[in-house]
């Protein structure tokens, strides 16, 4: 599937707004040759809704049956009734329903799926999806460890199929043109790059265990995580504080800002990862995850600083998630609105050439897009397999270190580090029984 990347680049930047959500079924659904798409969606809330959007959007005047929504599968039946009425309202189909992923994945009439469920169940559905003959689009981060996403690679590589990571500033405009001024070498010499995210969260009360909500199938809900009783805080969206589930803010904005680092940098793996940080904030809320958090990675020439605060509502450049560039040029500045350069001056006093904001946004429409039409094509999307298996990683690395204590030395050469083993036990999940870590 690898194609160069200039013409990956180049695929589908223009997209053509959709205007209605019409009927997806028109014409004879066949195979991804067609052009119709068929897809079912496994996790239909929050991000999951925000996909299922995002896919119906390319169902515009200029291409009417882009895509079919053909299932829905969740583990919550209030949601299965929401979004199933929703979908039907757009398109004039009533979507087949589904509490079990597996049942979903039999029909072979699907070519794609969307998989947003808790970042615990990302690694195996996704490698089950390709085993089906699923081309598959998953949220980020693509696996909750890093040896899940090692894994997830070489499922890609034997089934040969399409997968796209959620993180959907590779599909924005505005991200590339930046990259391609850091690239110009206009900036410099890059010598740190800073990444952050301020979410400014409420505290989240210790609430005790209680009741499964009626409609929920909670043991599929758990999977391969340990099990527990059933407590609300730990449930939809606020799964992402336990690591059970996911891996906090580092694995949630970190993973989209960090990937710019990388991206931006021509960079892969550091050399040393250190972490510092805890519950500082809100001490005594039910989240186990730090709240505070700063990682610092040494690569060899440069250096890049990660920081977030779950609960403050800081803003670096007007931004409260954003990545920046220092070069000897001056510090150019990206987030989801836009990106500029700010000049240094020169060795004289002048003041260097700089950017203006340029504004942006709108990218994921685009990232779905580009996720569609490399299924026709069989190519390579933005933020492919490797991409998103990348910056797992590196997030995976700050996390490691900061609950090992330790700082981290990566072995370039194989996945694991230079450190002892309670580090090397946080590279693979360790799966409850009857679930599977899939061998390949």
């Amino acid at each position: 599937m690898a194609k160069s990347r200039r013409k990956f680049l180049k695929n589908s930047f223009a997209f053509t707004a959709g205007a209605t959500l019409t009927s997806a079924m028109a014409g004879t659904l066949t195979s991804c040759s067609t052009k119709t798409i068929v897809v079912g969606a496994i996790g239909i809330k929050n991000m999951g809704y925000a996909d299922m959007r995002a896919f119906l959007r390319q169902n515009n005047t200029k291409n009417p049956n882009n895509i079919f929504l053909k299932a829905l599968c969740d583990i919550d039946q209030r949601q299965l009734d929401q979004k199933s009425a929703w979908v039907k309202k757009q398109t004039g189909q009533k979507p087949d329903l589904y509490t079990d992923f597996r049942k979903l994945l039999e029909d072979k009439d699907i070519d794609a799926v969307i998989i947003a469920t808790p970042d615990h169940w990302h690694a195996l559905i996704s490698v089950l999806a390709m085993q089906a003959g699923k081309h598959v689009y998953v949220e980020k981060p693509m696996a909750n460890s890093i040896g899940e996403a090692v894994i997830m690679e070489k499922a890609v590589e034997r089934y040969n199929k399409v997968l796209q990571v959620g993180q959907w500033q590779r599909s924005g405009p505005h991200w590339q043109n930046a990259i391609d001024y850091l690239w110009s070498g206009k900036l410099g010499d890059v010598s740190r790059v800073k990444a952050w995210a301020y979410t400014s969260k409420q505290p989240l009360p210790v609430k005790p265990d209680g009741k499964v909500p009626e409609g929920v199938d909670y043991d599929m809900w758990l999977g391969p995580a340990p099990k527990r009783p059933f407590n609300p805080n730990r449930f939809h969206y606020n799964f992402r504080y336990f690591w059970d589930y996911a891996g906090g803010l580092m694995a949630d904005w970190g993973v989209h800002m960090l990937d710019f680092a990388l991206y931006g940098m021509k960079a892969t793996v550091p050399d040393r990862v250190m972490a510092m940080g805890g519950k500082l904030s809100r001490p005594n809320d039910a989240r186990q995850v730090p709240d505070t958090l700063n990682v610092l990675y040494d690569f060899d020439n440069f250096v890049v600083e990660w920081e977030h605060s779950i609960t403050l509502s800081q803003k670096k450049f007007g931004s409260s998630a954003g990545i920046a560039f220092e070069g000897n040029n001056g510090m150019m500045v990206i987030n989801r609105g836009g990106w500029q350069v700010i000049p240094e001056h020169d060795m004289t006093g002048e003041l260097q050439d700089g950017v203006p904001f340029t504004k942006g946004g709108g990218d994921l429409d685009k990232h779905v897009a580009n996720f569609l039409q490399c299924i026709r094509d069989n190519d390579t999307p933005r933020a492919s397999v490797k991409v998103g298996k990348n910056v797992a990683i590196l997030a995976h690395m700050g996390n490691i270190a900061y609950r090992t204590g330790e700082i981290l030395l990566p072995n370039k050469n194989s996945l694991a580090f230079n450190n002892s083993s309670k580090v090397t036990d946080l590279i693979m999940p360790h799966y409850r029984s009857p679930w599977k870590l899939p061998e390949l």
